[in-house]
């Protein structure tokens, strides 16, 4: 059975920003696919990717920009599903006005079981690397979020987990 054509909602007017056929019930599974692979460049929108989880997922690196910051409370979850071995995986702003603001916390993988939290200054970052050795994309699953939360700015929801060899170093600069 298909999806009614006419709703009578007495007179209320809905807004949707996306609607997804299919329902769980006990001992079902939702197979809506919420994860994206980046690849090794993907631009995101907001129709397409807010709330998705972005998997990392090219040996090359990839990088992925970000929609311009609206306020909208849009979330994109980024994950290493496959580590950098050349180049680094990526996550920029849009323009040069949007930034990121946040912390994200480095757990040492050589032996030391160092962390470091850095922050993202609010004021110039705007671009996420993931460099391979003190930035991150050295252990699967490393992850963070980012939520629009206001006109040009990124907040990264909670800390970011990410793990360092060698020196840690902030993940955080000014490059767009």
């Amino acid at each position: 059975m298909g999806l009614p054509t006419d709703l009578d909602y007495g007179g209320l007017t809905i807004v949707c920003k996306q609607i997804k056929q299919g329902f769980n019930t006990a001992g079902s599974v939702n197979t809506v696919n919420t994860n994206v692979a980046a690849g090794s460049t993907l631009t995101l929108t907001a129709a397409t990717h807010a709330g998705r989880t972005i998997n990392l997922d090219t040996a090359a690196g990839s990088t992925v920009t970000l929609p311009a910051a609206t306020g909208s409370g849009d979330r994109y979850r980024f994950v290493v599903s496959v580590l950098a071995t050349s180049n680094s995986h990526i996550v920029k702003v849009a323009n040069s006005t949007d930034i990121i603001w946040g912390a994200a916390t480095l757990a040492d993988t050589d032996g030391t079981s160092t962390i470091v939290t850095f922050i993202a200054n609010g004021t110039t970052h705007d671009t996420i690397t993931l460099n391979r050795t003190t930035t991150g994309s050295v252990t699967l699953g490393e992850n963070f979020t980012l939520v629009d939360y206001a006109s040009g700015k990124w907040l990264i929801e909670g800390h970011a987990v990410l793990s360092n060899t060698g020196t840690a170093a902030t993940p955080f600069s000014a490059t767009v």
